[in-house]
């Protein structure tokens, strides 16, 4: 249990309405952690310069736009790929059986005397689609095959080979780059929709709760923010650091259950003047949670941010955590959800996680 301290968000004129308001303004990262900002592409602003420069950029980074694409989009690559791999070899063998005369041959098994078939029954191009297909496949040579005889065979036979490892291999590898990407385990990270500014042990703080969905914990965890203000034409940026109750600055070992993360509004913070004075100033709060993966050790970051609106004075957040009939603990359904700081609670059921800004009476 807590105790109750009838302390109060300082500047009253700042909490008369439950969200600082402000003038509404770009997010420089949304609510699910992808970036708003484009850089123009193109100084000269043309829309065909800048889909070229774009193009370009998106060549030079061949394997980090096959892993992010979306799953249906890389499904799509890989086929294309490997059906553009066969179609290019089988017009190669086609244009060679051309070039061979082996297209003029009527009996391959009894060809002119001192003419050299390349690829016996190579007589049309969907026989050649066929051996390029049986070539790249390793599913062995039937009726047709290469001669030993023939040299351009035995080399275009070697250049396929060794492309076609080449296109399997790095096929391979980016779908097991997509399948064990650590934006996966990031993506069960879930943060409150508003920040909140209340009482913890005895202070006023700033508080952001942070939620892991899955069932497999994250070890390691580590809350930090960066406050993006605007000042005129200018973008100024400050760090921040967040706590967790009394660890400090240490990462938090295991994330198994909602946690509340809380920053100190003293008068040296940079969010001071705007929460507890009534400054009018627009800002950012982007906040980024890091952990590692109990069972690879991987790292994965998971990010947010609040603007101005969305953080709520002298409220704090719902209870996290309730004991049910059989004293087991249960996770409330409205655990991500605010209430304002005077609102009662039934504690006799209530669990409360590192005070949760709950001090106030709430």
């Amino acid at each position: 249990m807590t105790s109750k301290s009838k302390g109060s968000v300082p500047g009253d004129k700042a909490s008369s309405s439950l969200l600082l308001s402000s003038p509404p303004y770009q997010r420089l990262i949304t609510k699910e952690g992808r970036c708003a900002f484009r850089v123009p592409l193109s100084s000269s602003g043309s829309r065909r310069e800048s889909l070229h420069r774009a193009w370009l950029l998106a060549l030079q980074d061949l394997w980090g736009l096959l892993v992010n694409l979306r799953w249906r989009w890389t499904l799509l690559a890989f086929c294309s790929s490997f059906v553009a791999h066969w179609l290019f070899f089988a017009c190669l063998w086609y244009l060679l059986a051309h070039l061979n005369g082996d297209l003029d041959v009527q009996d391959h098994d009894a060809p002119p005397q001192g003419h050299v078939v390349c690829v016996k029954y190579i007589t049309s191009f969907s026989a050649a689609f066929s051996f390029s297909l049986e070539t790249q496949l390793t599913i062995g040579y039937g009726t047709m095959f290469p001669s030993g005889d023939c040299p351009s065979a035995i080399a275009l036979l070697a250049v396929q080979m060794l492309l076609g490892l080449m296109l399997e291999v790095f096929i391979t590898g980016a779908f097991v780059a997509k399948l064990s990407r650590p934006q996966k385990q990031a993506g069960a990270i879930q943060f409150s929709p508003q920040a909140v500014v209340g009482q913890h042990l005895g202070q006023t703080c700033l508080m952001v709760r942070a939620t892991n969905l899955l069932k497999r914990p994250l070890v390691d965890v580590k809350l930090s923010a960066v406050l993006y203000k605007c000042e005129g034409q200018a973008l100024h940026h400050t760090s921040l650091d967040f706590y967790l109750d009394h660890l400090g600055q240490k990462a938090c070992p295991l994330f198994i259950f909602p946690l509340t993360f809380y920053h100190p509004l003293e008068p040296q913070s940079p969010l001071y003047p705007a929460l507890c004075e009534g400054s009018s100033t627009n800002f950012e709060l982007v906040v980024f949670l890091s952990a590692l993966q109990e069972g690879t050790g991987d790292s994965c970051q998971k990010r947010t941010s609040y603007l101005r609106q969305e953080i709520k004075l002298n409220h704090c957040f719902a209870p996290a955590f309730r004991i049910d009939s059989r004293g087991r603990y249960t996770v409330s359904s409205q655990h991500l959800s605010t209430a304002p700081s005077n609102e009662p609670v039934n504690k006799d059921s209530v669990v409360q996680i590192n005070s949760d800004g709950m001090e106030q009476g709430c």
